[in-house]
């Protein structure tokens, strides 16, 4: 049922590593124990392979990178020290950014790069700390690395997308003598002012880039564009793309995909239609982008023939449609209930050589899932496809809810059987998982036997039951009076909390406390929807029924 791809000669070593770390972060000794014991290699490449399996779990990727540092024979290499800044960074720890740095300065100082104070600038940026973004420009030179126009570019680059386009106008400003102005700080503010709205402000800029010798290029006007489709001013977009016209610089096809996006997404798909005749009038070439938006109006607002006729003429243009494009007809499908079609497309993707990914992966197994209570065979479809998302690595954290429809939809059906399936697929994939889904869904369908056995063996492997896991159990098994496992899920979690420093009445009252606060958390979304249906009825009229 579940086909699992080839691994490269790192992967083995990596999964190992990943589920030592998941196992024993909270306990240093036995971490660092367990990966002397390992019988890994740490070589070129296995440490950034970790890290980057490690992903957001920063904390678990830094305990390996300081483990392999003191390894015989390694010394972290710059892309392993460039990925634990970008993954401290993006965590917010600064304090600790700076001390690899610093570490970096001592240790391998021919390995500090300009890019390295980039990543931290932008994750300054992003955390809306323009002064301490800023301070990372101003420190660089005492690390040996001096600041030119490319770094500030990046620093004004990242100023302007995260909303901080007002202190990056000051700066380049203040900073016009120390760094020569470019056209990209020009555009970077351009964007940023037009991201905010501020269009008046972006004109401005347009002037000071042609008072310093710059004209204008595509992207300076595609930015220009887009903020007036943004603001719904049509006709002044319409009007800049005359001017581009007349200074020589002729509108591409991003440029139009602009203007057919805002259309479409006012529902206005026959001038979009239109402007995508005149772009064909103008010799503009559209490009699969270009195509996929308008086709994502027509599916939007429900004109699938239409949709697919644009679909046919792209095809024969010979352009391959990608997997968004294919996800639109998905959508609007989906919204019809219309499982069939959905299964048709994805038949007819594979033919061309497209792959599904996560979105329509999820959509045909939520579709399936819906009908599959009422239609024969839809939970199979529904089970067929989650196993070739996991055997092609696509099940990520973010995505777990589809996977606890799917089992709930499974169990509820009584396909016990396919939900172990499913599972057991998820577990020979070594994907992470919350385990404690699998454990409710069989616990919240009556299946409280199967639960507890999953549970014992998850233990067995050091994984500790969350509290609200443990009291559902414990309740389940008071009603089959089975003291016996009862007491062996007891002793073994009585001495998990203990190899945590966690006595076992704080863990119990910490059960007790989150089963009160989720059947609150259900009541209240109870009420609100009761509430609802209350307003929804007092708003009809006698003459909607």
């Amino acid at each position: 049922m579940c086909q699992i791809p080839d691994h490269d000669e790192f992967s083995a070593d990596v999964e190992k590593i990943y589920r030592m770390l998941r196992k024993y972060h909270s306990r240093v000794p036995k971490l660092e124990f367990a990966l002397n014991e390992s019988g890994v290699v740490v070589r070129s490449g296995l440490v950034e392979r970790v890290l980057n399996r490690c992903g957001d779990a920063g904390n678990l990727g830094y305990r390996f990178f300081v483990w392999a540092l003191i390894q015989p024979g390694y010394r972290h290499s710059y892309d392993a020290y460039k990925s634990m800044i970008k993954i401290l960074s993006k965590m917010r720890q600064f304090g600790a950014v700076w001390a690899l740095i610093e570490e970096m300065r001592k240790e391998n100082a021919h390995l500090l790069s300009p890019d390295v104070f980039v990543i931290l600038m932008r994750r300054f940026a992003s955390a809306r700390m323009v002064k301490k973004a800023i301070e990372v420009l101003n420190e660089m030179p005492k690390y040996g690395c001096e600041p030119d126009e490319y770094v500030f570019g990046c620093l004004l680059d990242a100023l302007c997308k995260n909303g901080s386009v007002k202190e990056a106008a000051l700066l380049f400003e203040d900073m016009r003598i120390r760094f020569a102005p470019t056209i990209k700080h020009f555009t970077s503010l351009l964007y940023g002012w037009c991201k905010e709205g501020k269009l008046m402000e972006a004109k401005v800029v347009l002037v000071k880039m042609r008072e310093a010798g710059f004209e204008p290029d595509i992207v300076v006007y595609n930015n220009l564009l887009n903020g007036y489709a943004t603001a719904g001013k049509m006709l002044d977009a319409f009007h800049l793309m005359q001017e581009m016209r007349r200074n020589g610089c002729e509108p591409n096809a991003t440029s139009y995909t602009i203007i057919i996006q805002t259309l479409c997404a006012q529902e206005k798909t026959e001038e979009a239609v239109r402007v995508f005749l005149d772009m064909e009038h103008h010799g503009c070439e559209a490009d699969i982008i270009t195509y996929t938006t308008l086709i994502s109006g027509f599916c939007k607002w429900g004109k699938l023939e239409k949709g697919y006729e644009l679909l046919d003429a792209m095809l024969q243009t010979g352009y391959t449609p990608n997997s968004t494009t294919y996800l639109y007809f998905m959508l609007a499908h989906e919204k019809k209930e219309e499982l069939e079609e959905c299964l048709e497309l994805m038949k007819e993707m594979r033919k061309i050589g497209v792959f599904p990914d996560l979105s329509i992966y999820n959509t045909v197994i939520r579709l399936a899932c819906k009908l599959g209570e009422a239609l024969d065979g839809c939970l199979v479809e529904a089970c067929d496809y989650f196993s070739e998302m996991i055997g092609r690595g696509l099940l990520v954290s973010p995505q777990y809810g589809i996977l606890k429809d799917l089992l709930n939809c499974l169990l509820r059906a009584d396909e016990l059987q396919l939900a172990k399936d499913i599972w057991s697929c998820i577990i020979a994939k070594g994907c992470e998982l919350n385990v404690n889904a699998w454990i409710h869904a069989l616990f919240s369908n009556g299946h409280v036997k199967d639960a507890c056995s999953y549970r014992v063996d998850m233990m067995d492997a050091g994984l500790m039951p969350q509290p609200d896991t443990f009291a559902k159990l414990m309740k389940g098994l008071r009603k089959l009076y089975n003291r016996q496992i009862a007491a062996e899920i007891t002793e073994k979690v009585r001495k998990m909390a203990e190899e945590r420093q966690m006595t076992f009445k704080m863990y119990k009252r910490r059960c007790e406390r989150d089963l009160i606060e989720k059947a609150k958390a259900k009541e209240d979304g109870r009420k609100r929807r009761a509430r609802k249906r209350r307003w929804g009825s007092r708003s009809r009229k006698p003459g909607d029924l």
